[in-house]
């Protein structure tokens, strides 16, 4: 079985003054245990970096160097696998967001579950409720109790 990962938990992992901090650093780092296929999307990565390093977002932002040293030990992990588009990627968009209203902040959600389904995976970890919109995704936030 394969699942993915949203951005917001690994920002979570890498923000220890925020209260979701200990739970989402636990998740990440049991990565390394976990029997099932990884699935990291490069958009993942790439909102990963583009929020971590923001300095109008964190008071203390990671550097670039931080952020990609902290992913780089998340993608060497022997079942993580980088994921992205294909060539069939417009005909996976257009049913994973079928019968949804895609605009604003829910675009790259979107991207997200657009890749997922191309790539087979149906697990996604999140604390973004916006992904229950696609149905063919299991949503799991690993952050509730």
């Amino acid at each position: 079985m394969s699942y993915s990962i949203d951005a917001n938990l690994l920002l979570y992992a890498s923000n220890a003054s925020c209260p979701e901090y200990t739970a989402a650093q636990a998740f990440v780092l049991d990565r390394a245990r976990d029997p099932d296929l990884c699935c990291l999307a490069w958009p993942t990565v790439f909102a990963y970096l583009r929020i971590a390093t923001h300095p109008s977002i964190f008071q203390r932002p990671l550097s670039p160097e931080t952020a990609w040293t902290n992913l780089r030990g998340l993608m060497d992990l022997p079942r993580v696998h980088l994921i992205g588009e294909e060539d069939d990627f417009t005909d996976h968009y257009e049913a994973a967001t079928k019968g949804i209203v895609v605009r604003g902040n829910l675009v790259p959600d979107a991207h997200l579950a657009a890749l997922l389904h191309q790539h087979g995976v149906n697990r996604l970890y999140s604390a973004d409720t916006d992904f229950l919109k696609f149905r063919f995704l299991e949503l799991v936030n690993p952050l509730e109790k």
